[in-house]
């Protein structure tokens, strides 16, 4: 019998490939033909493979959009290539495909396994989280989906979040920190939180330092602003304006809540900091704080 643990790679792999590089249907099959040429030659289920590959591949707005509704706080081109198509893939299975054939309880596991054999450290608790979810909230194949997905809103009808956090460095000694979080998808970020109804920016960004990583900060400067759209459960796409701050601490050990994607808190050297895994928008809010408190010192 065919290895459909083995399959399921050829087409993550072949689907890796066209996400990254935007390849059309004949580039596609190219592509799939020389993976299991040089993976799996003789040992895979073909007819399997390509019902598998067509399937994800046109259901993959579909799958999108589930993703999102799921992971409401990280959009979808912030996930990594490979744990991005791992999740379409599993959540195709789960949703389309023959449950006789694939029952839910395998179309997770295997993409559990896909992400430890291919994707990054918390790949594999990011995948079960997120198909968990699917699983529990949204139940069987294609329910009333088309009776409930939202119509698209322009980019300038979308409602507005407001959120703030800091870059927050202390002192120790003759050395300088900076305090950053670790998100399920393997980058250090920055601490931030919804702004509430009423609050000023600078207050915000204090009450989420001192919420989800128990540091009491004191602001010094605004850095910068970014924005992103992302969706939410209730409200649809929602566009997130992020205001970040400078701000200094005691350097005292983190704290970090658990909640929403993050599972590390750590003070590095800023000598150290460059080296790390940043989100595209975030490294120049990093760099900014950097360049600035050099200059001070």
């Amino acid at each position: 019998m065919a290895n459909r643990h083995l399959s399921r790679s050829i087409v993550l792999q072949t689907l890796f490939e066209w996400d990254l590089n935007d390849i059309d249907k004949k580039g596609v099959q190219e592509v799939l033909q020389r993976n299991i040429e040089e993976f799996a030659a003789n040992k895979t289920d073909n007819v399997f493979i390509d019902k598998l590959l067509d399937g994800v591949m046109s259901k993959q707005p579909e799958l999108d959009q589930v993703i999102e509704k799921a992971a409401p706080d990280w959009p979808i081109d912030r996930i990594s290539p490979v744990d991005r198509n791992i999740l379409r893939l599993g959540l195709y299975e789960l949703l389309f495909a023959d449950r006789k054939e694939v029952p839910a309880k395998v179309a997770i596991n295997e993409a559990i396994e896909l992400a430890k054999q291919f994707g990054g450290e918390n790949s594999s608790r990011f995948v079960n989280g997120v198909l968990g979810a699917v699983y529990k909230e949204i139940g069987e194949p294609g329910k009333d989906e088309q009776s409930t997905r939202k119509k698209a809103v322009p980019f300038d009808q979308m409602p507005i979040q407001r959120l703030a956090g800091a870059v927050v460095y202390a002192i120790e000694g003759d050395d300088m920190y900076l305090a950053l979080v670790h998100d399920i998808f393997g980058h250090w970020t920055l601490s931030k939180s919804k702004i509430r109804e009423e609050e000023e920016l600078e207050a915000g960004a204090t009450r989420a330092l001192k919420e989800e990583i128990g540091l009491a900060v004191a602001i010094e400067a605004e850095l910068g602003h970014n924005e992103y759209v992302a969706s939410h459960p209730e409200l649809g796409k929602v566009r997130k304006q992020v205001t970040y701050y400078l701000a200094s601490s005691t350097y005292a050990e983190l704290s970090l809540e658990q909640k929403g994607g993050l599972d590390d808190a750590q003070w590095f050297k800023v000598a150290d900091i460059l080296d790390l895994n940043f989100y595209e928008d975030i490294l120049p809010i990093v760099t900014k704080a950097i360049t600035m408190l050099v200059s001070k010192r």
